[in-house]
């Protein structure tokens, strides 16, 4: 049997892969978790043979708990599951550990096939996702300017292109308004502007976050 946890913090989405892992007699769903503090009491009490990631869950970002998850379970295969396009997030989760990224809109049967290759020891990657990881080869002045950004950075920056406040952000992040201010004010610099409505048309344009 597979033993698979599901770290979502949708309880709809959750019940929704039940369902769809229900299916293989192979697979076993053995927990759920909603958030980053869930996933690592659940890796530490049990052993599973896939973790099921959202890359946006409350507290502890995704790619977060991905870095710690394969700094303490190295061995732990992870499929970042995700509401954003690939040329988001793909690479980073890649590069970060992750045995393969599939979009929340993707079909039933390539999350299966998905899970099978991954707890099989090898890793799933679509050919556009190969595709970006040959073009991450490029230069640094050829890239995006949102691919200089932190990963952290990357996350309040994607909660500012969604409209929250400042505020909103810090008690999303469980972070104070002063560090989140220090983030906005990073990211400003770095790519090179001075508003967030800048960064909100920045986002819109390059469609990173749809």
């Amino acid at each position: 049997m597979i033993r698979i946890l599901i770290a979502d913090d949708h309880p709809m989405f959750r019940e929704g892969l039940r369902r769809i892992l229900a299916r293989c007699p192979d697979f076993d769903v053995a927990h759920e978790a909603s958030n980053g503090q869930e996933v690592f009491e659940k890796v530490w009490k049990n052993e599973y043979d896939i973790v099921l990631l959202d890359i946006a869950m409350p507290r502890t970002p995704g790619l977060e708990v991905l870095k710690r998850l394969k700094t303490e379970k190295p061995k732990l295969p992870v499929l970042v599951l995700s509401m954003y396009p690939e040329e988001q997030y793909a690479v980073r989760v890649i590069k970060a550990g992750a045995s393969g990224y599939l979009t929340k809109e993707s079909a039933s049967e390539e999350l299966i096939t998905a899970i099978r290759r991954i707890s099989g020891g090898r890793k799933y990657i679509t050919s556009s996702i190969a595709e970006r990881l040959a073009d991450d080869a490029e230069t640094s002045a050829d890239k995006p300017l949102h691919d200089i950004l932190s990963d952290r950075e990357l996350e309040v920056f994607r909660m500012v292109s969604e409209g929250k406040t400042t505020t909103q952000i810090a008690e999303g992040l469980l972070l104070s308004v002063k560090t989140i201010s220090t983030y906005r004010s990073r990211i400003l610099e770095k790519m090179k502007m001075k508003t967030n409505a800048e960064l909100i048309h920045y986002a819109v344009k390059h469609n990173i976050f749809d």
